[in-house]
């Protein structure tokens, strides 16, 4: 069975005519077709679709159009319009739905000659840290299908990990596109918020943190796929990466500040990047956010709640059965919130965007894990123990939501394995606009690393 190569390479040999866009497509439907069974990475695949589009970009290219992305497979999330397939949500109640039209992101890559291969799964609404539902079942790890991939992108980034693609456009509302890769070893890219185009698409049950977020195999492919969608109404405020990366001003937070627990093999995978990355000659401190009471991710997690029971709470009242239980849990939740715990989940969103920004005011970069453990059993909703001590089932989404909260961009790079071999992932998070030298930095330590 052929390997996908990365986008970079794929355009470049479409756009020469080395290669042409069907024959990519047909390398990547033999590995789905080989390969969905085993991982049911994907809730919807029509090869036909798939080899219709890359015969209009070979058409393109034969007529002297230039394409960035000329021939690219790319996967989609099932919560992101894409015009004429299923988008689903994970969810019952949109199981026959079918977009008339693309979200803007989804525009943008198919005008770069990317051709969509398939539809990546997603726990029901992103709303669940592993990416299981009653309407397409369990997304499995790569490397052990009894194990999970995280949520609630794993259908996208298993479909990259597994070279099904070399790209895949999921979203990250506290984490989504960065846990997940994480787990299963490759790289997913949280820009500032606003900077991608989000919609249109499906209402959310979150509040100006959502992100459309680009997944790669590589640092450099993700860059090129951000490159190609950030025309959103903030992408003026993009700064250029400055030419000596090693001028940057970073901090070392391996928990982010938090009292957290952390496994044996994630403190160990983050001290060899920082050995490292100080021997290369990189400027990194020991700091960490200053984080004032009240100010944690689960703070803020009736914001979740309250937006689901405003979304579905009528109808998962008439009609339970058509729910994934655990989002049943969250929709009673907000269903019995007052105002006042709005008000105050809302005051947790505030603080964790405050103590952020001001922190990243200090630092250029801030380097943490991006979990704190490795990939756990997809029946549970989180791993039982992290650090040796039994776990809460949102304590392996410790450091992830709080970039979401202060609209900062944060990129997930491999780093290490666990004990059993499992990826593991460096967090790099930047100041707003410094999506750029994120990246830049990422490309950097990525290098490093291997």
């Amino acid at each position: 069975m052929s390997e996908i190569q990365s986008a970079r390479a794929i355009a470049a040999d479409v756009q020469s005519g080395r290669s042409s866009a069907v024959n990519i497509s047909k390398v990547a439907i033999e590995r789905v077709r080989a390969l969905q069974p085993k991982l049911n990475a994907l809730t919807h695949f029509d090869a036909e679709m798939t080899l219709a589009e890359a015969k209009a970009v070979d058409a393109q290219i034969g007529a002297g159009e230039t394409l960035p992305l000329a021939g690219v497979p790319i996967i989609i999330k099932d919560t992101v319009w894409v015009e004429g397939r299923p988008i689903t949500q994970g969810s019952r109640l949109f199981a026959d739905a079918v977009p008339a039209r693309d979200a803007r992101a989804v525009y943008l890559l198919k005008s770069a000659g990317a051709v969509i291969l398939g539809i990546g799964a997603s726990s029901e609404f992103a709303c669940k840290g592993v990416t299981t539902s009653l309407l397409h079942g369990t997304t499995h790890h790569p490397m052990d299908p009894d194990l999970t991939p995280g949520g609630s992108s794993g259908g996208p980034a298993v479909g990259v990990a597994a070279s099904m693609a070399p790209l895949a456009l999921g979203t990250d509302a506290g984490g989504s596109s960065r846990r997940p890769p994480a787990h299963v070893g490759v790289v997913g890219f949280k820009p500032s918020q606003d900077v991608i185009p989000y919609g249109p698409g499906y209402p959310e049950p979150f509040w100006n943190i959502a992100v459309l977020a680009p997944i790669a195999r590589d640092v450099a492919d993700t860059a090129l796929m951000f490159e190609l969608l950030s025309s959103g109404p903030t992408a003026a405020a993009l700064l250029p990466a400055p030419e000596d990366l090693k001028s940057l001003r970073i901090a070392f937070a391996p928990t982010l500040g938090l009292d957290a627990k952390m496994d044996t093999s994630s403190i160990s995978a983050l001290a060899m990047a920082a050995e490292r990355f100080r021997a290369a000659g990189f400027d990194i401190a020991d700091a960490a956010p200053a984080w004032p009471d009240g100010a944690g991710p689960g703070d803020a997690m009736p914001l979740q709640w309250a937006g689901l029971a405003a979304l579905y709470g009528t109808r998962w009242q008439a009609a339970p059965d058509d729910f994934d239980p655990d989002i049943g849990t969250q929709i009673e939740a907000g269903l019995r919130l007052s105002g006042a715990d709005v008000a105050n989940a809302l005051e947790a969103s505030r603080k964790m965007r405050e103590t952020m920004r001001a922190f990243m005011d200090e630092y250029d970069l801030v380097l943490s894990a991006t979990t704190p453990c490795a990939a756990w059993p997809s029946v549970q909703l989180g791993p039982e123990t992290i650090g040796g001590a039994p776990a809460a089932p949102r304590d392996h989404a410790a450091f992830t939501a709080q970039f979401n909260h202060a609209g900062l961009p944060a990129i997930s790079i491999p780093c290490g394995v666990s004990e059993t071999g499992l990826p593991l992932g460096l967090q790099i998070g930047g100041g707003f606009g410094r999506d750029r030298t994120v990246l830049g930095a990422a490309a950097a330590f990525e290098h490093l690393l291997q």
